[in-house]
């Protein structure tokens, strides 16, 4: 007698999984819900799937459908779970969390690195530094890949979908894992034409005479800028100054190329201030002699504090383990950091003492 014979030509799902999950891709959708949960926007999960959002809202309301109950609420202002989504997701991401690892563990075994990192700069360390270091890193590790953000803001890494982040800072959050690339100090430049016109100041105290060039956070500007001053066996000075000028911004780079325009004093990191520091010569179009166009520290025995980071850090969100493409990047940046800073103002070469006078 022949043995009867099955319509279902396929696996046969497991007797304790409900026929409805195998029928329908429910288990996308529920990493799709966690991302929702952890970012509170469309945009965000979408960008970070490589979704569009019309996508991502079909695969909620599908979702939704499966499981007959609502589980997003959304609004023209914000995006949230209901109490079955929160539920929802609370019970299914650390089964994402694990599989996220186990498949990342399992891609370290290849033997080179590979894989996407998405990394975060701001503009102006991005631009002049980060980027050229990228190049020679992706020359060297074909296999990865990276999307490189260059913003102002400070992101939040874990809702934005970041790998890692530079950040300019004086104490990196705790709930991150921060990997010191390099020392940075703060300069008082103004370009020589400006000098000439206005004066050099000789003390904190002159700056209040001066147009001084301010750098704008979060869509606020600094009303002062605090100086310190040590000298040895003295005790510490420090002074804090009312400040305004004609123009500010909300990124160095642009604040530099001010100063180098003659139109006041302006506070930088070193990093932005560096390229001005060293002289370019321009050819006059009409015979002229060759100009300069640089800038120069002023107030060098005064350190300004508070306003830029004292440090430059890579910072991941915390997970058990690092992923090995972002390993080898954090690597990379810490050696080319170390490297490229030997060359910014202030830094003591071999046998200068570093000592405060």
């Amino acid at each position: 007698m022949s043995k009867p014979t099955s319509a279902h030509t396929g696996p046969t799902p497991p007797a304790s999984l409900d026929p409805a999950l195998c029928a329908h891709p429910v288990f996308s959708d529920l990493h799709l819900l966690t991302l929702i949960g952890e970012t509170r926007s469309y945009t965000q999960t979408a960008r970070r799937l490589g979704l569009s959002k019309a996508t991502v809202s079909q695969r909620i309301s599908a979702l939704e459908r499966a499981t007959g109950v609502p589980l997003v609420r959304r609004t023209t202002r914000a995006v949230t779970l209901t109490a079955a989504g929160v539920q929802l997701v609370e019970d299914t991401r650390p089964a994402f969390a694990r599989i996220e690892q186990s498949f990342a563990a399992v891609r370290d075994l290849a033997s080179q690195p590979r894989g996407l990192v998405r990394l975060t700069a701001p503009v102006a360390l991005g631009r002049q530094y980060v980027m050229p270091m990228l190049a020679d890193f992706l020359s060297r590790h074909p296999e990865i890949r990276v999307e490189l953000d260059l913003n102002d803001r400070l992101v939040h890494l874990g809702q934005e979908g970041f790998d890692l982040a530079i950040r300019h800072t004086h104490t990196p959050p705790d709930s991150s894992v921060a990997w010191p690339l390099c020392d940075t100090r703060s300069l008082l430049v103004a370009s020589p034409d400006y000098l000439a016109r206005c004066g050099t100041p000789a003390c904190p105290e002159d700056l209040t005479r001066h147009a001084c060039l301010v750098y704008l956070r979060a869509g606020l500007a600094a009303s002062s800028w605090t100086l310190t001053r040590t000298r040895r066996r003295q005790p510490t000075e420090q002074v804090s100054i009312p400040v305004w000028g004609p123009i500010k911004a909300n990124n160095s780079e642009t604040l530099r190329d001010a100063a180098l325009a003659g139109l006041g004093v302006a506070l930088l990191p070193d990093f932005s201030a560096m390229p001005a520091l060293q002289a370019v010569v321009q050819a006059e179009p009409d015979g002229h002699p060759a100009r300069t166009s640089t800038l120069v520290t002023i107030l060098p025995d005064w350190e300004p504090q508070g306003f830029f980071g004292a440090r430059i850090y890579a910072i991941r969100p915390w997970t058990p383990q690092v992923p090995r493409a972002v390993q080898c990047l954090v690597e990379f940046l810490r050696a080319g950091f170390a490297d490229v800073s030997r060359d910014w103002p202030g830094r003591p070469r071999p046998g200068q003492s570093d000592i405060p006078r």
